[in-house]
């Protein structure tokens, strides 16, 4: 039996975000356990035990804390199995890593008396190997009882981590920015990769030339917030550049287009486009314009 300590963390879950986590505690000098369904390689100094989704990790009374690491779905059946093996107690803190949920889809631990919670690093983690480096400098959305909030909190300021308390309603929303902020912006970069590769460019050489457009901008957004780093034809008023871009464009990728680009107008209102010139863009997009509180607090235009 290892005796029982707060720097001892357990995770659920050894998938790339499981194995980060574990990676980025193990260095921060937790004792890290983790447990998943299947044999499978994880990074030293991490040592996987493996059992059915009905037993428990054979380590969970050695540990306050419990991390789920499992996809969004997969967290509220992983909390009914706990409570059926009546694994968790009133000792433990469980945390989940969903950006989109909250300490409900714990809601099968309630009865354990457990602090439950959420704890979400604003990061994306593709190489686990990585994530330690990664996460340092990241936010991280911590929301629950106030035992997990605490726990959530110390974690990821141990971790080099910025925490900041979100309201268990407000999840769905952040997360969705998140979203934007990042998967999608990797869509949209394949959708430009894609027209490169229509105007024949190879898909190696499309993406080695939008590197370093992509580079600059978020070089911009490094320097400034995203509408004063904005520019492009939208911007510019460029209504004849945007026609032309509409009609090269199939039919989805013109939908996209347009969509974007009323978003791209809307930013460019605030920026103190004047309501003649906005109509004119928004005419070429083929799209209404976007309503925008203005500095007085009217709507325009």
């Amino acid at each position: 039996m290892i005796q029982q300590s707060s720097r001892a963390i357990g995770i659920i879950g050894p998938g790339r975000a499981g194995v980060g986590l574990a990676l980025a505690l193990a260095q921060a000098g937790y004792s890290v356990f983790i447990h998943g369904r299947k044999k499978k390689h994880v990074p030293a100094p991490l040592k996987l035990t493996v059992g059915d989704g009905g037993t428990p990790p054979p380590w969970i009374g050695d540990t306050d804390v419990v991390i789920l690491t499992v996809r969004d779905d997969a967290i509220t059946p992983l909390a009914e199995s706990l409570a059926q093996a009546r694994a968790i107690a009133e000792r433990h803190v469980v945390l989940h890593l969903s950006g989109s949920q909250g300490q409900e889809a714990l809601g099968p631990l309630v009865t354990s008396r457990a602090a439950l919670g959420s704890l979400h690093p604003l990061q994306t983690i593709v190489e686990p190997e990585l994530a330690p480096a990664r996460l340092q400098g990241a936010w991280a959305a911590v929301e629950g009882m106030p035992r997990a909030v605490a726990a959530g909190e110390r974690i990821a300021q141990e971790l080099g981590m910025r925490p900041f308390r979100i309201a268990t309603k407000a999840k769905p929303i952040y997360h969705a920015g998140a979203v934007f902020a990042s998967n999608y912006l990797v869509v949209v970069e394949a959708v430009a990769q894609r027209l490169l590769r229509h105007a024949g460019l190879s898909d190696a050489d499309a993406w080695a030339a939008l590197r370093p457009l992509v580079e600059g901008t978020f070089e911009n957004l490094t320097r400034h917030e995203p509408r004063e780093a904005l520019t492009g034809p939208v911007v510019r008023g460029d209504t004849a550049t945007i026609v032309r871009h509409l009609q090269s464009l199939a039919v989805d990728d013109a939908k996209l287009y347009r969509a974007l680009g009323r978003a791209a107008l809307e930013l460019t209102q605030k920026q103190g486009m004047d309501v003649k010139t906005a109509e004119t863009v928004a005419d070429a997009l083929a799209t209404d314009l976007p309503p925008v509180l203005r500095k007085s607090g009217q709507v325009g235009p």
